[in-house]
């Protein structure tokens, strides 16, 4: 039974949060949806295209940038071991690395923003 009140209790304060921070999005007195929509996406794409170049596209380089350089010289130590350098992982960091260093200046006209 303590199970049973300990779960209603989340639950029930799980929906009052709900309600508390829900709010209620009219359309227009016309009903037009699909234009709150569009406008809402007019004024939201210029910050998404800020947060997303100046956050997301460094943190991406940042991670493959590491990734990169870690794989290189696990590469080198192999080559030092075994004899064979293998430049598969590398190459594929490498590309992806450029793709996203140089995303920023093309891929918003591609989305057309």
């Amino acid at each position: 039974m303590k199970k049973f009140k300990k779960t209603a209790l989340v639950l029930t304060l799980a929906i009052m949060v709900a309600l508390a921070f829900g709010t209620t999005a009219y359309a227009a007195p016309t009903g037009d949806v699909a234009g709150a929509i569009e406008g809402t996406w007019n004024d939201a794409s210029g910050q998404i295209k800020t947060v997303v170049n100046n956050v997301v596209f460094p943190a991406i380089d940042l991670i493959l940038a590491v990734f990169f350089f870690a794989k290189l010289g696990m590469a080198y130590f192999d080559y030092r071991k075994h004899g064979q350098f293998e430049w598969a992982a590398p190459a594929i960091l490498f590309a992806c690395l450029v793709f996203t260093l140089t995303a920023p200046l093309y891929i918003w006209t591609i989305l057309g923003i």
